[in-house]
């Protein structure tokens, strides 16, 4: 069964190369780590471009669009000659695929864009597109409620693939209520900055939420969101575990 799922992934160039955002390479390193055992699990070679830095999402959302700019030539630079890239945040894919077009980019990076912008893929998108997903299995006995991220859910588009991951594993109690899943946890980059009353109103709504559906564990594909509701988790000294869903499918697979 594995074999043939894998053969079925062939379609996409060889190797996949990695982009790992700022704040899982500074904060999150394990994220990057699980993605990597992930997709050599499956049978990809992934390769690292050692240049990479920031994709300029922070500098964009904060309005500094020349510094973005700058970064944005930097990350088409970096990733002109990749076939695939998987990446796991959405919201940095959402940067790269989308806001790169309103960016004032010399002529030759945006021909690179053009390119580029059909190949770069969230990590749970890339599993169920190459239909992989079903490969990996594994046991988590908990009970889990997923965080559908903004830029996943109303950006990608993103909704079913990361439920029908989790689906696949054994013993997990996944708690699928809307109020739970699809609600703003707050963070949304320089929100949480420019307006912390807001933000902090918006994740311990969030978080009671969670807690109310018992989980053991609240998963997300996007750790800005899990180190948002990780901090509101603690203040409200509630027990619920953040975790990215590559760490959680590396547990439930034996491969940490």
């Amino acid at each position: 069964m594995k074999q043939s799922l894998l053969q079925q992934a062939e379609v996409f160039q060889d190797p996949i190369t990695l982009f790992v955002p700022c704040l899982v390479d500074q904060f999150f390193p394990e994220v990057a780590i699980s993605t990597l055992k992930i997709l050599k699990f499956l049978g990809y070679n992934v390769i690292y471009p050692s240049k990479q830095t920031c994709c300029g999402q922070p500098a964009f959302n904060a309005g500094y669009r020349e510094e973005a700019s700058k970064l944005a030539q930097h990350f088409l630079t970096t990733f002109k000659d990749a076939g695939i890239i998987v990446c796991p945040s959405g919201s940095c894919v959402g940067m790269v695929r989308y806001h790169y077009q309103t960016l004032t980019l010399p002529e030759k990076y945006q021909k690179i864009h053009q390119a580029l912008k059909e190949n770069i893929f969230e990590f749970s998108e890339f599993l169920f597109q190459q239909r992989v997903s079903a490969a990996i299995t594994g046991s988590f006995p908990y009970t889990v409620n997923y965080h559908h991220s903004c830029h996943s859910l109303r950006e990608l588009g993103l909704k079913e693939e990361p439920l029908s991951i989790l689906r696949n594993l054994h013993d997990i109690n996944l708690i699928e209520i809307p109020q739970a899943q699809e609600e703003c946890c707050g963070f949304g980059g320089t929100f949480s900055v420019s307006f912390p009353a807001l933000a902090t109103a918006m994740v311990y709504q969030k978080v009671r939420a969670l807690a109310d559906t018992n989980a053991d564990f609240v998963v997300a594909n996007d750790v800005s969101c899990l180190m948002h509701l990780e901090g509101a988790l603690h203040r409200l000294q509630k027990k619920i575990v953040p975790l990215h869903l590559a760490t959680l499918l590396t547990r439930a697979m034996h491969l940490d």
